[in-house]
């Protein structure tokens, strides 16, 4: 699929920002303006940003696990999130530049549509991807935190179940027939209020924290990063979102998930934040 943007807000070869409501331009002749060979790669390395404002949540649930409690009040700045996962198209450009190695299901024809999100990623390859990607683009690139990445997810809407309010995810279009065999490709479907697609679904999402599932009882109120180090043996980092090979394929706001950082999961990938 050739995403193509319904408006461009602000350009210059270094900042390349859409509306909640865009996708990034693919092809450089969509592009009404001559770039060099070096502009036009800034480009097609920049993702599509959301502008995420400020505000104080609830963050967790009463209603999950038990590392989702207690309910608490969080203030989160605001931040920059990629509009849609980071894809095959996206990561290729990080290991041409680099000599990376690519993830391990990167050939399997399940997983290798250039605007599937790049799945199999480690936590540790995830953030090299941030470095690389700020060093080229002159713009601070990270992992998003488990508290910005709940509080986008939500769209605005407090305290409901999913990214669209309290419906199930089988009153989605099409959710029978989703995820059959993989991840689908990215930005088919509506995005939630933010203008963020896939939020939820799809593939897992690394974020920055290490996890501890008792973190919520000691969390600061004010943009919670986590906690120094993670009390679990072997140390994991956190995830939010869902997964095309669970049984339920998109996983609530709320929801706290994790692995070890140097696995690779055929169902983890990450979106990018930016400060």
């Amino acid at each position: 699929m050739n995403l193509r943007a319904a408006a461009l807000v602000n350009f210059n070869p270094g900042v390349w920002m859409a509306t909640t409501a865009d996708i990034r331009l693919r092809n450089q002749s969509d592009i009404r303006m001559t770039l060099t060979q070096s502009e036009s790669l800034t480009v097609a390395m920049q993702p599509a940003l959301v502008q995420i404002p400020g505000a104080w949540f609830l963050m967790g649930s009463d209603s999950g696990q038990d590392c989702e409690r207690p309910i608490h009040r969080v203030w989160v700045d605001d931040f920059l999130l990629a509009a849609t996962q980071v894809t095959n198209a996206d990561y290729d450009l990080f290991l041409r530049a680099t000599g990376a190695l690519p993830p391990p299901f990167r050939h399997d024809p399940h997983f290798n549509h250039p605007e599937q999100p790049v799945a199999g990623v480690s936590w540790h390859e995830a953030t090299r991807y941030c470095e690389w990607l700020s060093t080229h683009s002159g713009r601070a690139y990270r992992l998003p935190t488990e508290a910005e990445w709940e509080y986008s997810a939500r769209g605005g809407l407090e305290q409901r179940q999913f990214p669209w309010g309290d419906e199930s995810p089988q009153s989605l279009p099409d959710y029978a027939s989703r995820w059959q065999h993989g991840p689908e490709q990215v930005a088919r479907y509506a995005p939630n209020g933010f203008g963020l697609y896939d939020i939820g679904d799809n593939v897992h999402e690394w974020c920055s924290d290490w996890y501890d599932p008792n973190y919520y009882a000691i969390s600061p109120e004010r943009n919670p990063r986590g906690p120094e180090q993670c009390p679990l043996q072997p140390a994991r980092k956190s995830s939010r979102g869902g997964s095309w090979r669970h049984h339920i394929k998109v996983a609530h706001c709320a929801a706290r998930s994790s692995i070890p950082p140097e696995f690779h999961y055929a169902d983890y990938g990450f979106r990018v934040a930016c400060d």
